[in-house]
C-alpha cells in the first residue's frame, strides 16, 4: 500500500509539472496538439498505476484530493505562488510586441492575433498591453482614448435595480431565495395574483430584482 500511495503522489505532481512546462497556451487554447499531449500525459503517468480493488481506489482518490488541497495551500504563500500557479506575462507594451515574452510563453504569434481579433482589437496599435494571465487567459487592455465610454465617463447617473434573485423556478417557490430579500411565500403569491397568476405550476421563471422588489414572470408557453 506505502509504495502504491508513494507512486500515486510522485506521478501526480510529475504530470502536474509536465502540464506547466507545456505552457500556458496549452490550458487555455486546447488544439489538437495540445489535447493530444495531455491526454497522453495522463495516460502514461496513471495508466502504469494499478489498482487493486475498490479500497485502494477509495485511499487514492483520498490521497490525491489532500495533495491537491496542499498543494492549493501553498499557492497562497507569496513566495511558492509564482512557482505553483505561475505569474501573469505582458505580450503586448504600449502597441509592440513583447517577442521575447511570446517566444518565452511558447504563445503562437497567429494564436495572439486570432484572440486580439475576437476580442475587437485587429490594430496592436490601439493596444495599451496584452497580459498572459496564469490560467492561460488573455487581458486585453486598450489605450485609454479607445476604451468603451462608460456612463461615468459621461456623468450620468446611473440607477441601480439590483440581482434578479428567482423566486419560482419550473413552478417550484425558492423558499430559501424568498428570506434572501426578506419575503415570505404569502406576499410572493399576492404579488403573483395581482399580477394575473393564479397558479404557481403555470409558472416558468419568476425573479424579484433585490433593490426595488419588483416582480418578473415568465409563464410556460403552450404549444397549440
Amino acid at each position: 500500500m506505502s509504495i502504491f500511495l508513494v507512486k500515486l503522489i510522485f506521478l501526480y505532481i510529475a504530470f502536474i509539472a509536465a502540464v506547466k512546462i507545456l505552457g500556458k497556451s496549452a490550458l487555455a487554447q486546447l488544439t489538437p496538439h495540445d489535447f493530444g499531449a495531455i491526454l497522453f500525459l495522463s495516460y502514461l503517468a496513471f495508466g502504469s498505476i494499478k489498482v487493486n480493488g475498490v479500497t485502494e481506489g477509495i485511499i487514492g482518490i483520498i490521497v490525491i484530493t489532500c495533495v491537491h488541497l496542499v498543494i492549493s495551500k501553498l499557492s497562497l504563500l507569496n513566495w511558492l505562488n509564482p512557482f505553483i500557479i505561475g505569474k501573469p506575462t505582458i505580450l503586448i507594451k504600449h502597441g509592440k510586441i513583447v517577442f521575447r515574452n511570446l517566444r518565452k510563453s511558447r504563445y503562437p504569434l497567429s494564436e495572439l492575433l486570432s484572440n486580439l481579433r475576437t476580442s475587437g482589437y485587429p490594430d496592436i496599435r490601439d493596444i495599451e498591453y496584452v497580459i498572459l494571465e496564469a490560467t492561460g487567459e488573455l487581458s486585453v487592455l486598450p489605450k485609454k482614448e479607445l476604451a468603451p465610454i462608460t456612463p461615468k465617463d459621461l456623468h450620468m447617473k446611473v440607477e441601480y435595480y439590483g440581482l434578479p434573485i428567482a423566486v419560482v423556478i419550473e413552478g417550484k417557490v425558492q423558499k430559501r431565495n424568498l428570506k434572501l430579500i426578506n419575503r415570505n411565500e404569502e406576499w410572493l403569491n399576492k404579488e403573483l395574483k395581482r399580477k394575473g397568476y393564479d397558479r404557481i405550476n403555470n409558472i416558468f421563471y419568476a425573479s424579484v430584482r433585490e433593490a426595488d422588489h419588483s416582480l418578473i414572470v415568465n409563464t410556460y408557453e403552450v404549444n397549440e
